[in-house]
């Protein structure tokens, strides 16, 4: 059996130390808690040791556990693909989304939030070249941000990425590097980056959230 806590607190003092390397405070790292294929009681237990953010990948998943859920006060973030007939359930039903990468899935959650709210985003960038991976193209990036920008009912706040999978987490450093420059550029504070292999990297290199599953929950079966 997974030892939860025991995980918690290892990756909260990994984040602490990697953000006293980069000369950084530790507060201005959120952990999101990769929750795909775990069951509710588990999320339980990691919102018992502090976890206040749960990551999803899948729409119809996320759903049922946020209804099993529903008694706790967090945070949802969607990090999964996202496509415009999942729009109107995701506008809905999250705080956050981390993987915004075309102006059509940007426009349909602006059309179903009808001026409610201001839904926090990011924009997924793809990075490395990997033809099949979802991400909005580094030369596409200044058109997507100025036309997200307009959007009435969202709030382009930062960039997300997925580095190609590397054997050692210094491989994944300059594309955190490059993530990081490229939302300086356009001004925005929020970086997702950083996953259980690489987060300790992707702190050093400007990380605001870091994306966390397996290294918490234990492998997936």
């Amino acid at each position: 059996m997974t030892d939860i806590a025991t995980n918690y607190q290892d990756i909260v003092h990994r984040i602490r130390t990697a953000a006293s390397r980069a000369g950084r405070s530790p507060e201005s790292i959120r952990l999101i808690a990769v929750s795909k294929t775990v069951e509710a009681d588990r999320i339980r237990n990691a919102v018992a040791c502090g976890v206040t953010d749960i990551g999803e990948n899948r729409l119809q998943e996320a759903l049922l556990k946020r209804e099993e859920l529903s008694s706790l006060s967090l945070k949802w973030h969607f990090i999964g693909h996202l496509q415009t007939n999942k729009a109107k359930k995701v506008a809905e039903n999250f705080d956050w989304v981390h993987s915004i990468d075309r102006l059509a899935v940007a426009e349909a959650l602006d059309r179903h939030l009808s001026g409610r709210r201001k839904l926090p985003v990011l924009i997924e960038v793809k990075l490395g070249n990997e033809p099949n991976k979802s991400g909005a193209e580094e030369g596409e990036l200044a058109t997507l941000v100025h036309e997200i920008s307009q959007l009435n009912s969202l709030d382009l706040r930062g960039l997300m990425v997925v580095p190609p999978p590397v054997d050692n987490p210094e491989e994944a450093r300059p594309h955190f590097r490059r993530l990081k420059d490229l939302a300086q550029r356009f001004a925005l504070p929020e970086l997702s980056m950083g996953m259980t292999h690489d987060f300790e990297v992707a702190v050093e290199e400007g990380a605001t959230m870091v994306r966390i599953g397996t290294g918490l929950f234990g492998s997936r079966s």
